[in-house]
């Protein structure tokens, strides 16, 4: 028997009916659902170092469970000393139950371990029902050594849902456990 996600199953349990009582909806396929998260970092000390990009995929590996792809640059840039082609970040899509995975401990572990954490804003949503954040750090997550880590990279978490509004999709990641800011 395949062991069921945390969130997979408070998002079945409480977050469906609830979100079916407050905004009407008809069919359960209707209901808002997390479809995928994204998880995009830049490297801009790779023209210099051509190890901090193994580095750099080690630490998302080891963050999300997934083997993340690089990106190149499509043009040149002078001014940044980067040529077309050049290895410029690494992406990561996570979805099904690594997404729920990545959600649960994110949530639960990583962002308390923020300093002065006050929450998340919920000023973030792009207009069509997903959320963007931005991590400054990698040592919040566990899975990272401070002894291990060359230099401190952030990265993007982009979180695509299927609801319509971003009154949907905040009460949707508020109901999975987000903690957005008060004010």
């Amino acid at each position: 028997m395949a062991e069921v996600n945390r969130v997979k199953e408070l998002y079945t349990k409480t977050v469906v009916p609830a979100l079916i009582k407050k905004f009407n909806y008809k069919n359960v396929n209707q209901v808002p659902k997390l479809v995928k998260i994204t998880i995009n970092s830049g490297l801009g000390d790779v023209k210099d170092n051509s190890k901090s990009v193994q580095l750099a995929v080690e630490e998302i590996k080891q963050i999300t469970g997934q083997k993340p792809i690089l990106t190149k640059a499509k043009k040149s840039v002078a001014n940044f000393k980067i040529r077309e082609g050049q290895n410029v970040g690494v992406k990561v899509t996570l979805r099904g139950t690594r997404m729920y995975e990545f959600f649960d401990k994110f949530v639960s572990i990583a962002l308390p371990r923020v300093r002065d954490f006050r929450g998340v804003s919920k000023k973030s949503f792009d207009g069509r029902g997903n959320y963007s954040m931005g991590v400054k750090e990698q040592l919040i997550f566990p899975e990272i050594s401070y002894d291990q880590v060359e230099k401190i990279r952030g990265f993007d978490v982009c979180f695509t849902t299927t609801a319509k509004s971003d009154e949907e999709a905040r009460e949707l990641l508020d109901l999975l456990g987000m903690p957005f800011a008060t004010k």
